[in-house]
């Protein structure tokens, strides 16, 4: 019966490792938990999909939570939240539930107490370098021997401002000799000042805010959660966490840590980023300098690229090495596929040709893989037997070294004057196998009349200016395109008389 809950997505999912220790008659829960502080970049990206990923492969469910319970050091911000939903849809990671940690205050209170209840937690209100610098000894300080009853006191002082911020924390008995000092008595619970640090949610409601590990570890429970997809320098953080499972009488989630990802060409810094923004380094967080989702999808990528990748890195424990070379030769192959071809000309020139018999039509294809797709026009007009056309800038050398040139898809040219403005040409003749005999280089153009001004934004976030054939406004907004032998793009903006797309590569 579970084979059969797997045919409609193994096409898709099929090239994920099962997962180990995998209860087949149990139901898959994965989660993706964002700290709604930023947009989601690439270093996101494993997280994501194979959390959202795994639990498709098993007809399971795929959480979104939004870790947002520190307002002073990790500050959320509305915008975010809607744009990790934004970011999640573009790479084709929907959600099943979606959960937010400031709306769950009461239910980490609920634990906290049963926690200091028992003798499992305690309040602490040793300044921090005494408790550091007894920890470290592996000694536990005064406060760990108080009684359960002084302790939810000291709770109640936490919770209704007997205690300022910096004043008592929650911490969770742990081993204090653990070979790993950060994991001898952590804190789960810390005041913060409401009035200094409100949150953008709940506002001054809350002076009293769970740390990572304490709320993680419930909501993972409570939610059901049974994998959890996340990188190696977590490891730490499930000790931590496997002491509140063995306090509650929980069972640890199947935690799958994978490796590091080392970025070359790119940061993947969160405080860099904001701080680029901060200062007016980039314009916002979609400037393509930026290794974010909300960058790449204005670029053009394909979101199937970053799956693709993702599924080659795998949940292994190895580390893995990501790069625009091998981002671009991933998406390359996507985009190829369904990109329309268009002529794109950088700093154009305009050469005239003479003796042109007639007018001419040019039919270009869209695809050249897929005649099926249809093809564009470019019409050449000849008046008195005069036409003019525009060549790349980049091609105006051809001029001088060649006697005789192939306007692609029109007819054979034969220099007459290139240091000429306008340079000019005559007709020479129109099939294909005469350019071909004669090693006529093959030059991309534009007519006279078909032209729109056309604009690239570059990765680098410089513009690439010139002209582009008309043919192109019968593109939508958002479409990838590929500008002949200058690389691919989507279409950012267009009006009547001009385009702007944003560059995504070669």
């Amino acid at each position: 019966m579970f084979a059969n809950r797997l045919n409609g997505e193994e096409g898709r999912f099929g090239d994920l490792p099962p997962l180990k220790n995998k209860d087949l008659s149990g139901e898959v829960v994965t989660r993706f938990a964002p700290n709604p502080d930023f947009v989601l970049h690439l270093g996101s990206i494993r997280a994501a999909i194979l959390s959202h990923d795994y639990a498709r492969k098993y007809d399971g469910r795929f959480l979104l939570r939004f870790e947002d319970t520190d307002p002073r050091l990790k500050k959320s911000a509305l915008e975010y939240y809607e744009a990790i939903r934004d970011d999640l849809k573009w790479l084709e990671c929907p959600w099943d539930q979606e959960w937010i940690q400031s709306d769950r205050l009461s239910l980490y209170y609920e634990h906290a107490v049963k926690l200091l209840d028992q003798g499992s937690a305690y309040v602490c209100t040793c300044e921090r370098e005494a408790f550091s610098a007894r920890i470290s000894r592996g000694e536990p300080c005064p406060c760990r021997l108080k009684d359960p009853a002084t302790n939810l006191d000291d709770w109640r002082k936490m919770l209704h401002g007997g205690y300022s911020e910096g004043e008592a924390v929650v911490r969770i008995k742990t081993d204090i000799t653990h070979p790993n000092p950060a994991v001898r008595d952590w804190p789960a619970f810390r005041v913060i000042d409401p009035e200094k640090y409100p949150h953008p949610r709940v506002g001054t409601k809350y002076r009293v805010w769970p740390l990572y590990n304490i709320a993680s570890a419930i909501d993972d429970h409570l939610l059901g959660v049974t994998h959890i997809f996340r990188g190696k320098e977590h490891l730490t953080n499930a000790f931590r966490q496997g002491y509140v499972y063995k306090y509650l009488e929980w069972k640890y989630p199947e935690a799958i840590h994978y490796g590091r990802l080392k970025a070359v060409g790119f940061t993947l810094s969160k405080s860099v980023m904001v701080k680029q923004l901060e200062t007016g380094q980039v314009k916002d967080y979609s400037d393509p300098r930026l290794p974010t989702l909300a960058a790449l999808r204005r670029r053009g990528y394909s979101p199937n690229t970053l799956r693709k990748i993702v599924h080659e890195m795998g949940p292994r424990p190895v580390d893995a090495t990501l790069s625009w070379d091998n981002i671009n030769a991933a998406d390359r192959k996507e985009v190829d596929r369904i990109a329309h071809r268009y002529n794109f000309l950088v700093d154009p020139v305009p050469l005239d040709v003479t003796g042109v018999p007639g007018n001419f039509e040019a039919h270009l294809p869209l695809h050249p893989g897929q005649p099926e797709l249809g093809a564009r026009t470019l019409k050449v007009n000849a008046e008195g037997n005069k036409a003019r056309v525009w060549l790349s800038g980049a091609d105006k050398g051809l001029l001088a070294t060649s006697n005789v040139l192939r306007l692609m898809e029109l007819f054979n040219v034969e220099v007459e004057n290139a240091d000429a403005s306008p340079a000019s040409a005559r007709f020479h003749s129109q099939d294909y196998m005469t350019a071909r005999k004669l090693g006529a280089p093959l030059i991309q153009w534009l007519p006279e009349g078909q032209r729109i001004q056309f604009q690239s934004v570059m990765p680098d976030a410089t513009l690439a200016t010139g002209q582009a054939e008309e043919n192109v406004l019968a593109e939508p907004v958002g479409s990838i395109i590929q500008m002949v032998r200058f690389g691919f793009a989507r279409i950012d903006f267009k009006d009547k008389s001009q385009v702007e797309v944003y560059y995504s590569h070669r």
